[in-house]
């Protein structure tokens, strides 16, 4: 109704400026000045005013109350706005407008879904040479050195491989996961089992304090994603020999915590806030230069689709600790 009255109120006040200058000019050009005639012209004029403008927003009422109120789906815009030619111009327009959204949405879904069935068809294709390398590297005879560097850049490969693989799949996450209920000391024993060339490497170990009969409620293949890119992260990040990254996990009411510690170089205060930001580095981040930036977004994204809690807390050279929260099973 608002609408409809801010819209016309420029008709109302030249209708009442016309009143206005006719009826000085009928008072001027009469004899017989009657203010009663003259009271009731202006009144004739008026109610003819009114009877168009009710008609006007009774035509128009859909309309007005359309553009009054936001839409809460695309299709609200297919309602028919009234008979009139304008209500029906800007339903044809809103129609019209809608099916080119469509159209161009669907375009856009369908690269999507070719890139991302190239990304993993491309993925998969890489990790043969990977498995070709690594078991050539297993045959030569090479200074330990040598080897320990190669080994080092063929774990970084596998990595990178396993992470673009998670990051296509992260848009159809609801087509590839299993929800049940799991071990946790089992699915964190076998996470640093699976990096502990990094511990090795880095001449860093795990500290695992772990309930055997704690359960959680996740999905095996993702949690292993997630647990893989805190720990390497922890043990990238941890300088020194004889560092140690730190396991431990408590039941807290109907969830349980896990808190995964390093003794690393922790993250400046003033990059702590972005930390999760896809493609954010930090200070940190800039001394290694292997960080893509995407290793905690990932995480913060699993865990959102999972339902888990994830945080950070960090003391700059002192470490940092990243601490989950999950449904008891």
């Amino acid at each position: 109704m608002r609408l409809f009255f801010r819209e016309q109120l420029p008709l109302i006040l030249f209708y009442a400026g016309q009143m206005l200058i006719v009826g000085l000019w009928y008072w001027l050009a009469v004899e017989d000045h009657s203010g009663f005639t003259v009271f009731y012209g202006a009144l004739l004029g008026f109610v003819v005013l009114a009877l168009y403008l009710a008609y006007r927003y009774y035509t128009h009422r859909k309309l007005y109350e359309r553009l009054e109120s936001p839409l809460q789906s695309m299709d609200q815009s297919l309602t028919r706005l009234g008979e009139a030619p304008m209500a029906e111009a800007v339903s044809d327009m809103l129609r019209h407008q809608f099916q080119l959204y469509k159209d161009e949405l669907y375009g856009t879904q369908q690269r999507l879904d070719n890139h991302t069935a190239f990304i993993n068809r491309w993925i998969h294709q890489m990790k043969t040479p990977v498995s070709v390398i690594q078991l050539t590297l297993q045959d030569l005879d090479l200074d330990d050195e040598i080897a320990d560097g190669l080994q080092e850049e063929i774990d970084r490969l596998k990595k990178g491989l396993e992470m673009a693989l998670y990051t296509a799949r992260l848009d159809k996450f609801e087509q590839d996961f299993k929800v049940e209920g799991m071990p946790l000391a089992e699915a964190v024993e076998k996470a640093v089992a699976e990096n502990r060339q990094w511990f090795i490497r880095k001449k860093v170990y795990p500290a695992i304090e772990i309930p055997p009969g704690l359960a959680v409620i996740s999905d095996a293949k993702w949690l292993a994603f997630v647990l893989g890119q805190v720990i390497v992260n922890a043990v990238n990040y941890s300088e020194g020999e004889g560092k140690k990254v730190a396991f431990h996990a408590f039941k807290q009411g109907a969830h349980a915590v896990l808190e995964i510690r390093d003794e690393g170089i922790g993250i400046a205060k003033e990059d702590l806030g972005r930390v999760f930001d896809p493609y954010f580095t930090g200070n940190q981040g800039r001394q290694y230069h292997e960080s893509t930036g995407m290793g905690l977004f990932l995480v913060r994204e699993v865990c959102r689709k999972l339902d888990h809690q994830v945080e950070l807390e960090t003391e700059p050279g002192q470490g940092t600790t990243v601490r989950f929260t999950f449904k008891t099973a």
